[in-house]
């Protein structure tokens, strides 16, 4: 039997085990480097699967190895662990049990179908030469991004340039496809905190206060003009407004509002100019009527770029095991990742894994409460990436 026939084999046979596996993530998530009983059952299922070289990285992250025949080429196959602060909204038996915090943007799907591709190498591990390293990766969801981390540690750092191979869920690609995009592939993305600071009173006499509600209102708007007017129409350029607090009332102006956002485009030259272009209207624009205003812009992911000749192989690599079919190509996706920054010192390829199924109402979007998959996704997802290592270690 060929090997990607034994690989298919594999994760059909395995697969009921590993469905029940991401419903058991899926039940108990953990926020951003705080994964904690997540990596005690990620090392738990490691050692049943027989992997015994275990590492901590990143206090709650793992970095598991596995050898082949021979030890000549290594590869790194990468999941993120992390959830969300989101209340989940799904009726599924596996809700989440942990208030507050859902995995609504895949990465149970991500361990899980590590996990399976783990399972299969392992099975395998006699029919292939190279090192295979199997890295769970914490606090993907927020700055300064577990990859960072990662890449302090020494274990990681041993490793030296090698390729990269790492994939993310996307609910509008049905279940059994994947699709991969070469070069310039998701944005950089930077948070944006600004605090509009005026002087409250009643509603009733304006004239004795500076309305911070107005001048933040005033804020949004024209803060567009970064994108609409100040960007050129050939590079890609997002600003986004998700959350304002104001703590007044209906009689009351208060005396501060803080405004967050997000800026993403994929320019790095652009990406500087833009921050001080914002900071300097914003401030402006608070100070021209009347009110302090602090910007504060952390540095966040770069964008993320594929290698070209990897992922071009890649792709092959998949249409020979999925079909041609089953692989599509991909727009640029205005979406950050931190596994933007392996793609910086080494051959990386990053790829979307559908889990979308119109017919049975698997719709909802990335970060939303009602996020669930069609769970065939995880015996692609596991098998795909099992021999797309396999023929990068050939």
């Amino acid at each position: 039997m060929e090997i990607n026939e034994k690989i298919k084999q594999l994760a059909k046979n395995f697969s009921s085990e590993f469905v029940e596996v991401r419903r058991d993530l899926h039940q108990y998530p953990e926020l951003s480097f705080n994964e904690h009983q997540t990596s005690k059952y990620i090392r738990k299922k490691l050692q049943e699967i027989g992997i015994e070289r275990i590492q901590t990285v990143a206090e709650t992250g793992l970095l598991a190895t596995i050898h082949g025949a021979e030890k000549d080429k290594t590869i790194l196959l990468r999941a993120d662990m992390d959830a969300l602060p989101i209340q989940e909204e799904n009726t599924v038996d596996y809700v989440s049990k942990n208030n507050g915090v859902m995995h609504a943007c895949g990465h149970d799907v991500h361990m899980t179908s590590l996990l399976l591709t783990a399972k299969i190498l392992f099975e395998l591990k006699n029919e292939f030469s190279g090192t295979v390293e199997l890295l769970f990766q914490p606090g993907e969801e927020v700055m300064p991004g577990g990859a960072t981390l990662v890449m302090k540690e020494a274990a990681y750092k041993s490793l030296g340039p090698i390729p990269h191979l790492g994939q993310h869920v996307m609910p509008n690609l049905p279940a059994g496809k994947v699709g991969f995009r070469s070069g310039l592939f998701m944005a950089s993305m930077d948070e944006i905190y600004i605090s509009v600071i005026g002087k409250g009173g009643h509603a009733a006499v304006p004239e004795e206060c500076i309305d911070p509600i107005l001048i933040a209102s005033h804020i949004i708007i024209a803060a567009q003009q970064l994108v609409s007017r100040m960007a050129s129409p050939k590079t890609p350029s997002v600003l986004s407004f998700g959350r304002i607090i104001g703590n007044g009332a209906n009689n009351v102006i208060p005396d501060k509002v803080t405004i967050e956002g997000t800026f993403r485009t994929y320019d790095e030259v652009w990406r500087t100019e833009a921050i001080e272009k914002l900071t300097k209207l914003v401030k402006s624009i608070a100070e021209g009527m009347g009110a302090e205003c602090i910007v504060d812009i952390p540095r966040g992911y770069p964008n993320l770029k594929n290698d070209v000749a990897l992922t071009n192989a890649m792709k092959q690599d998949a249409i020979l095991f999925l079909g041609e079919d089953n692989v599509v190509d991909l727009d640029l996706w205005m979406a950050a990742e931190d596994f933007a920054y392996y793609t910086q010192n080494n051959p990386a390829c990053f790829y979307l894994l559908g889990v979308g199924n119109t017919e049975k109402g698997i719709t909802s979007g990335l970060h939303t409460p009602t996020f669930n998959i069609d769970e065939s996704a995880l015996e692609t997802g596991g098998g795909l990436m099992a021999w797309l290592a396999l023929e990068l270690l050939a």
